[in-house]
């Protein structure tokens, strides 16, 4: 039996809890996952949540942005663009010919890739994420986490940062528009949502070390050396 139904069963079995009722009599409740969940195991829950609704809403903004890539992908509209995202499948994306992770971030930054960059540097920053919570929507007493693979991810969006306002084309333009440095009309909201999802992140994975008995240590990166670090493979 698969760990986690062996653990929901026993749950279902053992998690009880008695109250009486209107009539004087016992009732008795019953709470699965209460035992199969600690509270770091909420904490991954809110955590992964917060970081997947981070990213969708980066998605979201830089498609406003840069509305001809959504455009590119043949789609009716920003919101399709966005649930092509959401499902995160290769059947759904074919035009990057099943990349993942820093693959397919690299295609949104690559002078020859004429297809969506928004959707391919996006599926890349999703796709990391993934692997950086075992590919795991829910997290249980039994999961582990890599504070390696959460902590790649950080450091990769402060990559996708960095490419976003330096990585140009031949003929000297962005490859994708996202802050806005104009001093009459600054706007630095993708660098404020990047800057919270490195902060969860890092939280997430210094919590999973001291949990797994072992020190963190925060990794930084040059200009020089701005790359996408591996997380799941």
């Amino acid at each position: 039996m698969h760990r986690r139904a062996l653990l929901l069963l026993v749950a279902g079995l053992a998690a009880c809890s008695t109250k009486l009722g209107k009539d004087g009599r016992t009732e008795t409740s019953y709470d699965a996952k209460y035992l199969v969940k600690t509270e770091i195991d909420r904490v991954a829950d809110a955590n992964r949540t917060e970081v997947m609704d981070g990213l969708m809403l980066i998605a979201d903004k830089l498609y406003k942005r840069n509305p001809r890539e959504w455009k590119k992908a043949g789609v009716a509209s920003r919101e399709a663009a966005l649930e092509r995202l959401r499902m995160r499948h290769y059947k759904t994306l074919p035009e990057l010919g099943g990349a993942r992770e820093r693959q397919a971030a690299n295609l949104a930054f690559s002078e020859t890739y004429a297809g969506d960059r928004v959707a391919a540097l996006m599926l890349g920053l999703l796709t990391m994420a993934d692997a950086a919570y075992g590919h795991r929507a829910e997290f249980f007493m039994l999961d582990s986490l890599d504070e390696t693979k959460l902590q790649n991810c950080a450091r990769n969006m402060e990559v996708a940062v960095w490419k976003l306002g330096n990585d140009r084309s031949a003929a000297g333009e962005l490859f994708l528009l996202a802050n806005e440095l104009d001093p009459a009309n600054r706007n630095l909201s993708f660098e404020r949502e990047f800057g919270r999802l490195m902060g969860l992140l890092d939280f997430m994975a210094r919590i999973v070390a001291d949990r797994n008995g072992r020190t963190f240590s925060r990794l930084t990166q040059s200009v020089a050396t701005m790359v996408f670090l591996p997380v799941g493979f």
